[in-house]
């Protein structure tokens, strides 16, 4: 049960804190390897969280009591959908992250709670005032940022659209691992390892066929493998263990103490802590004014919608899951 919060003791928020920071981060650590194209990038990354997340799987499916004791095909039908959203998602942020600021990407990225809100008649649930005034203000404000895009600028209308897509897959891969969490009972590992594991498999022949990468590639930053290099390995192992472990077991971990809504009112504000963090790597920011008004707009969006959610029943039952569901993401 969640304490209230009085009662959540310190460590609790140091927890969270830094998994907030470390999630936040990793759009910074992205940009910083612009040598390497970024479905390759992405590839590199997913393939370093399963290597990281295998020993948990292992563990956990030794000791995994699934619902009526056995995985059906539906349940692996879902597995793979949701590795080709999570690969979906990272081919696609990570892309806009060399095509757009990077504020404008983490804004559209982490804009998944205004897109629930459009699926939410598809899937049978019901849309309330707040989720409709969030959705309605968040998407203003979306708009608003656009009028910073420059001809020739650092913000452009392909990077944003891009970052947007991301969030659109990421809504996909929630809803995914919402029922394999919370449904099916997955434990995380069990439902994270072979997601992850696939995701990186569907990136491969993409990042040859459409970046020239390859498996015999000389150029540690052409090649599959190339993570392994030492030029490159402490970014991998940074964001599979700092964004992709600690991050996501320290978020998880803070819900224990902390009420889920908290939890993810402060992850609306991951645009704001990646842009700090991002300025405290290469001393630049790119915020225009009209990126500043509405991207306010599209985290009080967000908010709404997260405070209309916590209100209704919508979450009652398992919110805990559904955020959980979020998985190895950034």
């Amino acid at each position: 049960m969640v304490a209230d919060d009085e009662s959540t003791p310190l460590f609790a928020w140091i927890i969270l804190g830094v998994g907030i920071i470390a999630v936040s981060s990793a759009g910074a650590v992205f940009q910083e390897m612009s040598e390497v194209p970024p479905i390759l990038r992405s590839m590199w990354r997913l393939c370093g969280t399963s290597i990281i997340l295998l020993p948990g799987f292992i563990y956990q499916y030794r000791n995994f009591n699934i619902s009526n004791n056995s995985i059906k095909k539906f349940d692996l039908q879902i597995v793979l959908i949701s590795s080709i959203f999570l690969a979906a998602h990272f081919a696609t942020w990570v892309w806009s992250l060399d095509h757009t600021s990077l504020v404008h990407s983490l804004l559209f990225v982490t804009s998944n709670p205004l897109i629930v809100v459009i699926f939410m008649p598809i899937l049978g649930t019901a849309v309330r005032r707040g989720h409709v005034m969030g959705a309605l203000i968040g998407f203003t404000g979306a708009a608003l940022t656009l009028i910073d895009i420059e001809s020739g600028g650092e913000v452009t209308l392909i990077g944003d659209f891009a970052a947007f897509l991301g969030a659109v897959t990421v809504v996909g891969y929630m809803f995914a691992g919402r029922y394999l969490r919370s449904t099916r009972k997955f434990p995380i590992f069990v439902y994270a390892f072979p997601v992850t594991f696939l995701a990186t498999i569907w990136l491969v022949p993409i990042t040859i066929i459409l970046e020239g990468s390859s498996f015999t590639n000389v150029l540690p930053n052409m090649a599959i493998f190339g993570w392994t290099d030492l030029a490159w390995l402490p970014f991998i192992v940074y964001l599979s263990i700092g964004p992709g472990l600690l991050g996501h077991t320290g978020i998880n971990t803070a819900f224990r103490w902390i009420s889920p809504i908290v939890v993810s009112t402060l992850l609306l504000f991951e645009p704001v802590a990646g842009a700090l963090i991002g300025y405290f790597l290469t001393g630049e920011m790119i915020l225009g004014f009209w990126t500043l008004i509405g991207g306010i707009m599209m985290i009080a969006g967000a908010f709404l919608v997260k405070i209309e959610e916590a209100a209704g029943e919508f979450v009652e039952s398992d919110k805990a899951e559904k955020y959980r569901a979020i998985g190895f993401l950034n």
